[in-house]
């Protein structure tokens, strides 16, 4: 899944161990997540978008491929 977690959290300064010590999961879910290669809960969506100040569409919209 594309995303731009890595863009967001650098943005507001914070290292992937910061940004997952605020939504309460590990560095490696966050690397994973910044990867593609993990799909985030809603609810961990929601919570990483809380911690850089940004909206879902900001950091999750996907334009659909065709």
């Amino acid at each position: 899944m594309e995303n731009k977690v890595k863009v967001a959290r650098v943005s507001y300064d914070l290292t992937q161990q910061e940004l997952a010590e605020r939504v309460g999961v590990t560095r490696q879910t966050i690397s994973l997540i910044e990867k593609g290669r993990y799909n985030p809960t809603l609810k961990l969506c929601l919570e990483i978008c809380y911690a850089v100040n940004k909206t879902l569409d900001e950091v999750f919209w996907q334009e659909r491929k065709e």
